[in-house]
């Protein structure tokens, strides 16, 4: 008996006491078969419950009708209940089947609770980020983006509608004004989007689009033709 031949034996029963030549000269397979017997003893030890005695009511006796009737109840309610576990099996089966097709939360709405739950990019500073972590986030399969629009302070790859994009922030006026770069994400006009305390745009850029987002007293259309004119897909 080889060692594959001796570890399917004791696998399939931790048991199993044949094998005992080769066991005499095979540590290792002495050693998996003292694991595996302490191993399955802990889960008998686990199935070893103690269960109390069975102790039933004492019912009041019923004539034979009362049975006949509990037993149509019995079945009515048995045979709704296996309706009702039809019918929910199949509006699961249902949902998760035209789950991709349902109405998601839009773009406006994904970009303001992105920015509201990202607060370390928020940060009033007057300390760029450096040209290589620039680059990075913005790579050059990306597009390509000058430093006209203003101070940098954070940059960094987020996901945003299934799709990673560069997040960057300037200084603006009022305080951080965050700019997404979604070259992958089409847009036929620019939209307005808002939330708490904030206010923003999503812009037509060639096949893609900007979001620009800022303080309520943020002005950001001075900030937009900056980023629109910084900014050249690479497709």
């Amino acid at each position: 008996m080889n060692c594959e031949e001796f570890k399917q034996a004791i696998t399939a029963d931790p048991s199993f006491d044949g094998g005992a030549a080769h066991l005499s000269g095979c540590a290792d397979c002495a050693a998996y078969q003292a694991e595996l017997r302490v191993f399955d003893q802990k889960i008998a030890n686990a199935l070893a419950l103690s269960v109390p005695a069975l102790r039933m009511p004492e019912l009041p006796e019923i004539d034979s009708a009362t049975v006949v009737t509990l037993s149509r109840r019995n079945v009515v309610v048995r045979s709704w209940l296996a309706v009702a576990a039809t019918v929910a099996i199949a509006a699961a089966v249902g949902f998760r089947m035209l789950g991709p097709d349902l109405p998601t939360e839009s773009l406006g709405d994904q970009i303001i609770a992105h920015v509201n739950h990202d607060p370390n990019a928020l940060r009033v500073t007057r300390t760029p980020v450096s040209d290589e972590l620039l680059n990075a986030v913005v790579s050059s399969d990306v597009a390509k983006m000058d430093h006209s629009p203003g101070l940098i302070t954070f940059a960094e790859s987020c996901y945003i509608n299934g799709k990673n994009v560069p997040h960057l922030v300037i200084q603006g006026e009022s305080g951080p004004v965050t700019i997404l770069l979604m070259p992958e994400e089409y847009v036929t006009e620019a939209s307005s989007i808002s939330g708490d305390n904030l206010t923003g745009v999503i812009l037509p850029v060639g096949k893609g689009s900007i979001a620009i987002v800022g303080g309520s007293g943020e002005r950001l259309d001075e900030i937009q033709k900056r980023v629109v004119d910084s900014v050249t897909w690479d497709t």
